[in-house]
């Protein structure tokens, strides 16, 4: 399937352009293609890495959980920007960093890069003037997240993952054992994604 998609964007550059060969060279421009039943369907990548990427997580502890789905998680737990956010179980940190974005009104993506930016074709100004209106929208509150964890390498990652998703100034992490949790203010959510012996570990282990 990849080599007929790319004989065919080929053969139609060759029609268009009128010429019979072309350098592989320059910016990337990725083509995407899916086939559900009879339809297929071809796209331009604009984005280069998973859009799940947000671009703060160069490093993870193992089975780390995607960005996405702990960002839908917080989105589910209603959290509100004067809460507190527990997860006593928090690895590298993700359920935290999306909480406190969400309740921040931090975009999602907006420390990194995507392909498109690199294509040539598009205004520099564009993806600047949008980046600067992000950075403006970005809310000032007392908004606060909290995470333990036993693995004193996973609590530096947390605070280090903090630092470059730009909320290191409303997340604290210490290492801690699960048996020691207590809230610290009476308006809070705990959201955790403990271990339950499927991705690490087995089930006896994680009991």
């Amino acid at each position: 399937c990849q080599s007929i998609v790319k004989r065919a964007a080929v053969e139609r550059l060759k029609q268009h352009y009128r010429k019979d060969w072309f350098e592989e060279t320059g910016p990337m421009h990725a083509l995407r293609f899916s086939i559900l039943k009879d339809r297929a369907t071809i796209s331009l990548d604009t984005s280069g890495a998973g859009l799940h990427k947000r671009g703060y997580r160069e490093r993870s502890t193992l089975a780390p959980m995607k960005e996405t789905l702990a960002a839908g998680m917080a989105i589910l737990a209603r959290l509100y920007h004067d809460s507190v956010l527990y997860d006593p179980f928090c690895g590298s940190g993700t359920i935290l960093i999306e909480g406190a974005m969400l309740a921040k009104n931090i975009a999602p993506g907006l420390r990194r890069a995507f392909s498109a930016e690199r294509w040539g074709c598009l205004d520099a100004e564009i993806w600047r003037l949008e980046r600067a209106k992000c950075l403006e929208a970005i809310e000032k509150n007392d908004f606060r997240a909290v995470g333990s964890d036993l693995s004193p390498e996973a609590v530096e990652l947390t605070r280090a993952n903090a630092v470059k998703a730009g909320v290191k100034d409303c997340l604290w992490a210490d290492v801690a054992d699960i048996r020691d949790f207590a809230p610290m203010s009476p308006r809070g959510v705990v959201i955790c994604n403990p271990p339950y012996g499927e991705r690490l570990l087995d089930v006896r282990a994680a009991e």
